[in-house]
């Protein structure tokens, strides 16, 4: 991925649903003057959700999840059901095409999921061309015909509209340092980073600093003594890889402030609070106890991964107790938490907002503490308090 391409996670999801046939992929199609999804008259020719990144004007970079048929039959249809019920989690504004004049049983089955989840949701009457004299009532019912282009521009201006009224996003790094400051990146180039690139958080990160007007110096954590005693003054922030933690912490003197990229993406994506008191559930551990570690990507582990090997290491040299750990990656999160005792998640950045939150609120329901890569690497390291000085908030929870 480049600076300039926005990141998956960072794209607004919209969830295509609606019974088989009611046009979900022809209107994906329609909004996007592409080709995009398959179309047939046979039912059921969206078996499994499928995700399509598009420019979506005048909203912009979006994601455009097309989900299988919520009426579908017999077993395999049941778990495609299942499916498209999951995408609720990441789906930031949901339509619900419908090609009827009203909303069948299935359709307000999952109207009343969505309007659970508080998801900003649009009603779509495909095919208004079989009924010219459909007038939708609400502000969120449009009446459009895929096949023919018909009220589409419309619906693209309405669902620009959905996501304007969901207010602005905190920022990654910017609305905590100011023009002119110099923020050190610490960066540490070991086995288990992708070659040629950086991670995520480290590209948003440097864009983020960018566009404050402020400059970043990044360096790996072998250079870092030299670098702050080369640079003619005391950066105002550093932010290191969580795993650098330990050493960078007694590297960089305690009145300049301290976090890391994954304390960072915890406060991106709306948990950090949750995930600082989260961590206290790593004292109440017992001998026996289950703890999941969970990534939101996928990728090849290998010797000395930080979620299958570094951070079972620390968490019992922590606790001293005899803990049983269980892993999940991509979008396989288990559904039943309750038998789990803690959760470390990583920082989520391949996953959007809303995905992360409905991780931690399945947590808070089943009485689970959750907390994050970064904040518990800090805790173990005694330094959780230093790491969240920049946020004031955050940190006075802690004295």
């Amino acid at each position: 991925m480049s600076l300039n391409s926005t990141p998956t996670s960072d794209r607004v999801h919209i969830g295509i649903f609606g019974r088989r046939n009611a046009g979900k992929s022809s209107l994906i199609n329609a909004l996007t003057n592409q080709q995009l999804a398959i179309v047939s008259d046979i039912k059921g020719t969206t078996t499994d959700p499928v995700y399509k990144t598009m420019e979506l004007l005048p909203l912009g970079p979006v994601v455009f999840i097309d989900t299988p048929g919520i009426d579908d039959e017999g077993e395999l249809g049941e778990q495609r059901v299942k499916a498209s019920y999951r995408v609720l989690a990441k789906t930031d504004i949901a339509l619900l095409v419908e090609e009827d004049r009203e909303l069948s049983e299935e359709d307000k089955a999952l109207l009343q999921r969505i309007k659970e989840k508080n998801i900003p949701y649009i009603i779509v009457y495909n095919k208004c061309e079989k009924y010219p004299d459909l007038v939708p009532t609400g502000e969120n019912e449009i009446a459009v015909s895929a096949a023919k282009g018909i009220n589409i521009t419309e619906l693209r201006e309405l669902i620009a509209k959905q996501h304007d009224s969901a207010g602005e996003k905190v920022r990654l790094v910017a609305d905590i340092i100011k023009p002119g400051d110099i923020v050190g990146l610490v960066v540490p180039i070991d086995k288990a980073a992708p070659k040629g690139r950086l991670i995520l958080p480290q590209q948003m990160a440097i864009r983020d600093i960018l566009d404050a007007g402020a400059v970043s110096v990044v360096m790996r954590e072998s250079e870092l003594e030299q670098t702050l005693a080369q640079l003619g003054r005391k950066p105002d922030i550093v932010i290191t890889d969580s795993q650098a933690f330990g050493m960078v912490s007694k590297t960089v003197p305690c009145d300049i402030p301290l976090t890391s990229f994954s304390i960072l993406m915890a406060r991106y994506k709306g948990i950090l609070k949750q995930a600082v008191s989260g961590v206290r559930g790593l004292d109440r551990l017992h001998d026996g106890d289950r703890v999941l570690i969970s990534e939101g990507c996928t990728h090849h582990r290998q010797c000395g991964d930080i979620g299958t090997v570094k951070l079972p290491a620390w968490i019992k040299e922590y606790t001293k107790k005899k803990l049983q750990f269980e892993f999940s990656s991509g979008t396989q999160f288990p559904e039943d938490l309750r038998g789990y005792s803690l959760i470390v998640h990583c920082g989520g950045c391949m996953l959007n907002e809303r995905e992360v939150r409905y991780r931690l609120a399945c947590a808070e329901e089943q009485g689970v503490p959750m907390t994050n890569y970064g904040i518990l690497i800090a805790y173990v390291h005694g330094i959780l308090k230093r790491s969240v000085e920049p946020f004031e908030d955050i940190a006075r929870l802690l004295d």
